[in-house]
Formats: structure tokens, sequence, C-alpha cells
């Protein structure tokens, strides 16, 4: 027990430094979009900084293995170099008894990937867009103003000779609309009036009496319309393109609400591939924490002299594998090209038997080839 305790204590710090390290990147990643969004569109710190927290559960999800692998390989790594490996082989104690405290802590984070996985992740993801449409229904009340061409909204332009932000009503309006690409449509009403639909995640203008002029791109035919009344939707597209989706997609859906859909819909289509892939995939993205840290044991204890750098740059190099690989299954499964329940499962398969081999060559003292090359 006084082996194990040593063995986790020397795992843990490096496992918190490393998942501080990966989440900072994945951030740093973003900012730039993140300074578009303050820059140019008017969302706030604080706002930017509640899309960051709702985005930590997806960056948990991915990070867990990486940071597992690369916490356990340098715990190993410097119980390595500093002879400590092989005294307690000559004590009697081999690689192989070395791996309880491992999986033990493996076992841990893969419990706690799962529920991220299972709770956190698809909170997180429906709290994103809940603030994208928040930010969507302010910038409907403040980026309107009276007597000004506005553009609240990307290829949206209003002009509006009176508004009632109370009552969100609009009179005399015009408003070009350029956000199909093939046409571009004027309204022009004596009034409008803006309603909001939260579960929809749509802002709605419903004009009356006005008349829309419709052009196409290359000015080759037009065509007037005539309304009493005419409804103008802006979706979360309209704020970020990303976010086209207005229902809830795969990965916004609760357990329960995933398994209840994926029997709803249609076996093979798109959609069922693509709720079954996300299915399976919070329990086969946890169970890659558990390879990891048992490759990370074999990795460790090979590597040796070769510095904490050597250790943590081939610990990228196998996540990215196993990254690469779990993007291509994501891939093929989403478009029926392989069934999600033999896709999802493949880049663990690959990791069980990498697993398989490292442990074993650590076990018997033989180096790895890729190691031996570089000796």
């Amino acid at each position: 027990m006084t082996l194990y305790r040593y063995i986790i204590n020397e795992i843990w710090p490096t496992f918190l430094a490393s998942l501080f390290v990966f989440i900072f990147i994945m951030v740093a990643a973003r900012m730039l979009s993140i300074t578009e969004l303050i820059v140019t569109r008017g969302v706030r710190v604080t706002q930017v900084l509640g899309m960051v927290f709702y985005l930590l559960p997806d960056i948990l999800t991915f990070a867990l293995p990486a940071v597992t692998l690369v916490s356990v390989v340098v715990a190993f790594l410097r119980l390595s170099v500093d002879s400590e490996i092989i005294a307690l082989k000559s004590s009697g104690i081999s690689l192989y008894q070395m791996l309880p405290p491992v999986v033990a802590f493996s076992m841990v984070i893969l419990i706690a990937g799962v529920a991220i996985g299972v709770f956190a992740a698809p909170w997180g993801n429906r709290a994103f867009k809940d603030l994208i449409f928040k930010i969507a229904e302010s910038k409907a009340d403040i980026g309107i103003k009276e007597r000004v061409f506005c553009e609240p909204f990307d290829n949206l332009v209003l002009y509006v000779n009176h508004f009632s932000r109370r009552e969100r009503v609009l009179k005399h309006v015009f408003v070009v609309d350029r956000r199909d690409k093939e046409i571009t449509n004027t309204i022009v009403a004596e009034e409008g009036r803006i309603l909001v639909h939260p579960e929809k995640r749509i802002i709605t203008i419903y004009f009356a009496n006005g008349t829309i002029f419709v052009v196409d791109k290359n000015l080759d035919a037009a065509r007037t319309i005539r309304f009493k009344t005419y409804g103008l939707n802006i979706g979360l597209r309209d704020v970020m393109v990303s976010l086209a989706s207005r229902r809830k997609a795969p990965h916004e859906l609760s357990l329960q609400d995933l398994i209840e859909q994926i029997k709803a819909v249609p076996r093979g289509g798109l959609r069922y591939n693509r709720m079954m892939r996300e299915l399976l995939e919070k329990g086969a993205i946890p169970l890659a924490v558990l390879f990891m840290g048992v490759i990370g044991v074999a990795l460790g204890a090979q590597i040796r002299a070769r510095g904490r750098s050597t250790g943590i740059g081939i610990s990228l190099a196998v996540f990215s594998a196993y990254y690469i690989c779990l993007m291509i299954m994501r891939s093929v499964c989403s478009s029926g090209g392989l069934s999600p329940v033999i896709g999802v499962w493949i880049p663990d398969f690959l990791l069980m038997i990498s697993m398989v081999y490292f442990l074993r060559r650590a076990a018997g003292e033989r180096p790895f080839n890729f190691l031996a090359s570089h000796a």
C-alpha cells in the first residue's frame, strides 16, 4: 500500500498541472474568435467568460485521455531516471505489480469522464447556445437605433423611424436582407414587432402592411410582393455561423433524450448515426483513459534518461495518433460509411493493442523500436 500511495502521489500533481496547461492551450487557440466577438460584435467580456465556462466540459472530455497519459509517463520517467524502478525490480517487484495504483487512478478519471460526458457536456452545450441566443436577443434591442442605418446582425441592415424598446415595436421600417447569397430582399413596412422564441432559439420580426422587393444576385430578375403580415426569422446562424441548427444537436441531448430519439428516428439515417455515435462516445472516449494510463507506465519505464521533454513529446504523439483515428471514425460513422456500433470502438481497440505491445516489451526489458532508433 505504501508503494501504491507513493506512485499515486507522483501522478496526481503532474495530472493537475497538465490539465491546467491543456485547458489554457485550448482556450488560447480560440482567443482570436473570442477577441472578434468582443471587438466586432459588441459581446461583453462576462458573456465571453460564460462561453468559455460552458465549453469546459467538452474540452475536459478530450483532455482527460491526453492528460492521464502525460502525467503517468512523467511520473514513471522520474522513477526510472532516479533508478527507483530498478531498485523496485531488484526487490522482486515487477512492472505488472506497479500497475494497480495506475489502473485505480485511471478508473477514477474514467468515471469522472463518463459523468462529464453524460451530464456536464450536454448541459454545457445547451447553456452555450442559450447564451448565444441571449446575445442575439440583446443585439435586437440594443443594435436597432432610430433614424439610423444599422446592422445589428450580419448582412441585415435596418432603418426605423421609431422604435419602442419596451414593447419591441418598430414604426416605418426599411430592411435590406442579404443573408441569402442568391437574392437580396428589401422590405418596406409600416410596422414591425419583435417576438422572441427561446425554445426554438429564434427571433422573429413580424411586419405589417408592406412590400418586399426581391432581386437576384446577378440583377437579371426582380419581383415585388405585397403583404399584410410577414415574418423575418433571425436564428443563431446570424450571430455565429457555426451554430446554424435550431433544434438540439446530439451533443446537447441528455442521455435519456438521446436514447428516446435514437428509437424514434429511422435506423441508418444521418441523424440516427450521429446520435448513436454520440451515445457510444460517452463510454468510448473515457475508456481511452484507462488504456492511456497503462501505456504511460510502459513508456515512462522505458524512456529513462532521454528526458522529460522526450516523454511528453512521445505521449503527445501517441495521443495525436489516437485523436486522428477518432476524428476519422467520427466522420465515417456520421456519414454512414461504417456502423457507429463498430466504428466508435476502433480507436479504443487500437489503443488496447498498443497497450499490450508496449507493456509486454517494457516488462521484458526490451526497448521499443522507435526509441532504439534514436538511442
